[in-house]
């Protein structure tokens, strides 16, 4: 195993560093100092033919400008808080209202788009990088001090492990996730509406117009919405299910596994045979279809354009500030936020 690394660009005067880990399989995983942005994740298909299976950009100008959170890591807080404000302890607090009314992904400038110490890591049968971010009281209006550690760990059986935790030194709010888009088809060759979704949720949550959930949770049963046995995804993205049409015709959905624990996702790709394994320690995974990826944009050589990609967003009910009823989010000084997703990538040979 190995770890290459090179200069990515500049930031607000900083060094953009990408770091590149390789295993013995060939497989690769590129990652930033920007954001813990995740470049680039190359794995084989059927055929054994290495290629990309996340959305990224070749240019470091083009994250800043036009990314829709590729391959980031999002903080304080994932997803979208109702009015831009909470109460806690009492005490009001107004963050910045990024998508006025309300507040997305950690605010205007989140943990997505800042520059993180970073240590590289070698074990017997794993590398990685291990970055390193405190966000200062008061930060996008949040409460405390947070010193926050990302870790990814890529092992040579084709396992991309990511770690998240997190010290406050006052009550504060934390739930953290990766942005990363996969595609299994491999270089962007077609969209994910042919992949397929295996996932154990009984319910999940119904999203008001704002795509904030309003607290309702709906069973999957006889709906898009249930993956127990597999489905694919152009299943939603045609459903008209009121809950795919409000989503933009497909899916930004907060799906709640069925047991406490360790969570299964596969997502599989019949056409180039990659199969992604995902496990998880959090509660829920939200589950998006990038229905508002169009833009003015290419993305290596390929025209932006809605279902190019799908976000697997293992993390905490979204807004659970809002509604108690929900697993909490907070976390006090004396407490350590710990969160654990693994990527577990395949391919299924002809004949198998």
């Amino acid at each position: 195993m190995k770890m290459e690394d090179r200069l990515f660009g500049r930031y607000e005067g900083e060094q953009v560093i990408e770091y590149s880990l390789i295993n013995d399989a060939g497989m690769t995983v590129s990652v930033l100092n920007f954001g813990c942005v995740i470049t680039k994740i190359l794995v084989p298909d059927r055929n054994g033919n290495i290629e990309n299976v996340v959305l990224g950009f070749e240019q470091f100008e083009d994250y800043p400008k036009w990314s829709p959170y590729f391959g980031a890591v999002i903080g304080r807080v994932a997803g979208r808080i109702k009015d831009a404000s909470f109460e806690l302890a009492g005490k009001e607090y107004r963050l910045h209202a990024n998508e006025s009314p309300n507040h997305l992904h950690g605010g205007n400038k989140g943990f997505n788009s800042v520059i993180w110490e970073a240590e590289k890591v070698e074990e017997e049968h794993a590398v990685g990088v291990k970055f390193f971010y405190q966000s200062p009281d008061g930060d996008e209006g949040y409460p405390g001090n947070l010193d926050t550690t990302v870790t990814y760990l890529l092992t040579n059986d084709n396992e991309l492990i990511i770690t998240f935790e997190g010290k406050t030194d006052q009550t504060t709010v934390v739930n953290l996730t990766n942005h990363s888009y996969f595609n299994l088809s491999g270089n962007l060759k077609r969209d994910c509406s042919d992949h397929r979704l295996q996932l154990e949720a009984d319910s999940f949550l119904e999203l008001g117009p704002d795509l904030i959930p309003t607290g309702k949770m709906i069973g999957t049963a006889h709906t898009p919405f249930d993956f127990k046995s597999g489905r694919l995804l152009h299943e939603g993205m045609n459903s008209s299910h009121p809950q795919n049409v409000l989503a933009g015709k497909g899916y930004d959905h907060p799906m709640i596994f069925s047991k406490k624990g360790e969570n299964r996702i596969v997502l599989s790709d019949e056409a180039s045979g990659r199969t992604l394994e995902v496990t998880t320690n959090q509660p829920c995974v939200v589950l998006y279809t990038s229905n508002q990826l169009e833009g003015p944009f290419s993305i290596s050589g390929v025209q932006a354009r809605n279902y190019l990609g799908v976000c697997l967003e293992t993390q905490g009910l979204p807004d659970a500030i809002h509604h108690p009823e929900f697993p909490p989010t907070i976390l006090e000084p004396e407490q350590l936020y710990y969160s654990r997703t693994k990527y577990r990538f395949s391919a299924k040979r002809i004949g198998d």
